[in-house]
């Protein structure tokens, strides 16, 4: 059997093992180290394979001032040299053993991810742990991973997209964190030495902003050890600097001319937070404006009644210090205006009426029959599940409450989130030819 066929076949193996009984379906155990290390399991010895993640808090918005792109280019690091083996010997252990590893770096955290086969753990999991706790930050991979993060920004310098998400950032966040470019400038790169890296690592890296998840064939017995070998003897306290939460930039537009064959439209108004009681009413209401791709309302007016663009959306963002419903779409430039007043009309209807109780019972039938599809179908994508259950804080047991609490919402409550949310002048950017 290749290697792309039993992929398939575990992530087929796991989405059936997942959607048998949607109540009951996904057992998640809380394993506790000795050392005191919490991690969320899933386990499945169904197939013979290992899924871990887990984040630290902190991320970009962490990197200094002139240092941008810090966090970033440490994540790009790890697997080039840990411990006593070099940048060669590492990567080709890990392809001894069948293991992929990887970090991300994002706003609010930095995340690290390994998949390996179950008869070969101990060996995949000690490359982990010296990736983790003693990252040689070697001079020349370095300079190597640098060269690559500035030659891709020198290529997005090119990409109006990229030059108006920029100028949008700065006009929707002011002088907050987010505003910054994730993967930092040339100039900033530059000033980022080994010691900055290692001064990062040590101030990110700790105990108490760690959450972990793990799916596959190991028993809580056999994880608890393996959580201490490679988290165990980090820092117990982490020493982030405070980040504000951000104060968004509503009722303005952003317009960067561009001569190009099409025109996009963003547009951002208030969001939820997780957390809020009012979140799945919100969510259901966004699903019925533009969360729904074939479905939902800007779709069906845009695309399907005036074919003015390949797609049309909107989606809710939750980050750790701020919260937005975000609307885009695309089209021929000659008619970005007319799909513009499209959009606004369709999202006025809904503050001001809210969704009918046919779309109400159609919304919650779709999210409600999707979830296991859309994040229970690989062990990694499980996994994942797993980190963002434990990042909201909301309980083992929402896989099984998820369903009851999204049919308990009632119309009345998506009318008044859909007012709350959209009577507001939204922030707007429009990137494409001049327009009058």
């Amino acid at each position: 059997m290749t290697a792309p066929m039993f992929r398939r076949l575990a992530a087929t193996l796991l989405l059936m093992l997942f959607a048998v009984s949607p109540g009951h379906a996904v057992e998640i155990k809380e394993v506790v180290s000795p050392k005191g290390i919490r991690a969320w399991l899933v386990q499945d010895d169904f197939v013979p394979l290992i899924s871990m993640r887990f984040s630290f808090k902190g991320g970009s918005s962490q990197d200094p001032k002139g240092k941008e792109g810090l966090a970033n280019l440490m994540t790009g690091l790890f697997d080039e040299g840990a411990g006593d083996l070099d940048s060669d010997t590492f990567q080709a252990k890990l392809d001894d053993v069948g293991t992929e590893m990887g970090f991300n770096a994002d706003d609010d955290r930095i995340t690290g991810s390994i998949r390996m086969l179950a008869d070969k753990r101990d060996t995949a999991v000690d490359l982990l742990a010296v990736a983790v706790n003693e990252p040689r930050f070697d001079q020349a991979p370095i300079d190597r991973i640098r060269q690559q993060v500035v030659a891709g920004i020198k290529a997005s310098e090119r990409d109006p997209n990229t030059i108006a998400g920029r100028k949008f950032a700065e006009a929707l966040y002011g002088d907050h964190p987010y505003a910054r470019q994730s993967d930092g400038t040339e100039q900033s790169l530059t000033t980022i030495t080994r010691d900055d890296l290692v001064a990062f690592h040590k101030r990110n890296f700790a105990r108490d902003n760690l959450i972990v998840g793990v799916v596959g064939s190991i028993s809580p017995e056999d994880l608890a050890p393996l959580l201490d070998k490679v988290f165990g003897d980090l820092p117990a306290k982490a020493e982030l600097q405070p980040v504000s939460d951000a104060k968004l930039g509503f009722g303005q537009t952003t317009r960067v001319d561009y001569a190009l064959p099409q025109t996009s439209i963003s547009m951002v108004y208030p969001g939820i937070r997780r957390q809020d009681p009012d979140f799945f009413p919100a969510y259901i209401m966004n699903h019925i404006l533009g969360g729904g791709t074939f479905s939902s309302r800007i779709y069906n007016e845009v695309r399907e009644k005036r074919g003015l663009a390949y797609s049309a959306g909107s989606n809710l963002v939750n980050r750790d210090h701020m919260a937005a419903l975000m609307i885009s779409t695309a089209t021929r430039a000659d008619r970005a205006n007319e799909t513009l007043q499209i959009l606004k009309t369709e999202i006025a209807k809904m503050a001001k009426d809210g969704p009918t109780e046919e779309e109400l019972v159609e919304a919650k039938k779709y999210l409600v029959g999707s979830y296991a599809v859309n994040n229970l179908d690989s062990s990694s994508a499980v996994a994942s599940t797993l980190l963002g259950l434990q990042d909201e804080n909301l309980g083992r047991d929402y896989i099984d409450k998820r369903a009851d609490l999204i049919n308990a919402v009632t119309l009345d409550e998506v009318k008044t989130v859909a007012r709350k949310l959209l009577d507001t002048d939204p922030a707007v950017l429009i990137v494409g030819p001049p327009q009058s």
